[in-house]
């Protein structure tokens, strides 16, 4: 169960920016002002670090396994020693657990245990009953993760993600502070909530949430599930304009796009975000705290790439949200919205960075 957690003042809920939320500048600014949060500027960033020209990447994990937690089985894969500190991985939509097949490898070198699991939906992740709903709220899939940890058992990691995984980190280490020991978050906190959700953006803004409102149809939902992985080549070409991947990089993840309950959970994520689709009813005591956009109390390095194609919220907006030991970086050099698979050794740093005690 989640600890109880003490609800914050309206005035200083925070826009949930999700995926691909845009507002301008000057609405940010407002938005800030609006809703009382800090507009201090985060500390400045180390420059963006890609492997070398000659330094082959690694194709694969070293070791992929199974294991159940909760309504799952998960597939994860893992690196290191067995009793280093352990660090979770955390992916997101339309990727997999191959954005940090480059990470994994340096912090395993470093002593950490590296846990990188798919999440619901995802690769050789399964449900093990046919009776459980596809459900892909926000809370849900953070309650896989807290499960997954008590099948290794695991009591305390560093987490870290983008996407859905930064989404997942900052509830996990909103929610279950007790089993966060720090936390990497690119594009900063994304906890959001439906109420706030019922909310119109500008017009700019709900442009580029164009596939949540296609998802929000039923063809969408048959679009999604036959161009499934068309689909996620245009948005992966669309949030990182600058990474040139190959199609031997995108078919190695779009391969865990196959999951058989990967166009449903997907098309529940953004139903539930627009309110549209029903949570599973054991989940809305989590979701009240989430509500509340609770702050997050341990250390925390927050990350951005300067070529995100993936609108994303400026730092001041959510500065006010870390109340620990804290400091974003701005990756250079033409990252985009996949930064641990575009920058591996600057995302990489910062794990390193925030775990130093």
């Amino acid at each position: 169960m989640a600890r109880k957690l003490e609800t914050e003042a309206a005035g200083t809920a925070l826009v949930d920016h999700g995926r691909r939320r845009f507002i301008g500048t000057a609405t940010l600014a407002a938005a800030a002002a609006g809703l009382g949060l800090g507009t201090g500027r985060a500390q400045a960033a180390p420059p963006a670090a890609r492997p070398a020209a000659d330094s082959p990447s690694p194709t694969g994990f070293k070791s992929l396994k199974q294991i159940d937690a909760g309504p799952l089985n998960i597939g994860y894969a893992e690196d290191g020693p067995a009793d280093g500190p352990v660090v979770l991985l955390l992916h997101g939509w339309p990727y997999d657990i191959h954005s940090y097949v480059e990470v994994a490898p340096i912090l395993a070198g470093a002593g950490y245990r590296v846990i990188v699991p798919h999440l619901r939906g995802y690769g050789t992740t399964r449900f093990l009953s046919a009776a459980t709903p596809r459900n892909g709220q926000q809370a849900a899939i953070a309650a896989d993760m807290i499960a997954l940890m008590d099948a290794l058992k695991i009591q305390t990691a560093i987490l870290a993600g983008y996407d859905w995984g930064a989404r997942t980190a900052n509830i996990m280490a909103a929610l279950w502070p007790e089993r966060c020991k720090a936390m990497v978050s690119v594009s900063g906190y994304l906890i959001g909530s439906q109420e706030l959700n019922r909310a119109p953006l500008p017009p700019k803004a709900e442009l580029q949430w164009w596939y949540q409102y296609y998802f929000a149809t039923e063809r969408g939902r048959a679009g999604y599930a036959k161009y499934t992985h068309d689909f996620a080549k245009l948005i992966w070409q669309l949030a990182s304009p600058n990474w040139a991947f190959d199609d031997a990089t995108f078919n190695r993840s779009a391969a865990s796009l196959d999951n058989p309950d990967h166009v449903d959970i997907s098309i529940h994520n953004y139903r539930w975000r627009l309110g549209l689709a029903e949570g599973e009813t054991h989940y809305d005591a989590l979701e009240r705290a989430l509500a509340a956009f609770p702050t997050i109390k341990v250390p925390t390095i927050t990350m951005e790439g300067d070529a995100n194609g993936a609108p994303h919220p400026e730092p001041e907006m959510y500065r006010a949200k870390f109340t620990s030991r804290y400091e974003h970086r701005l990756i250079t050099g033409g990252i985009g919205h996949n930064l641990p698979q575009e920058a591996p050794k600057a995302f990489a740093q910062a794990v390193l960075d925030i775990g130093k005690n």
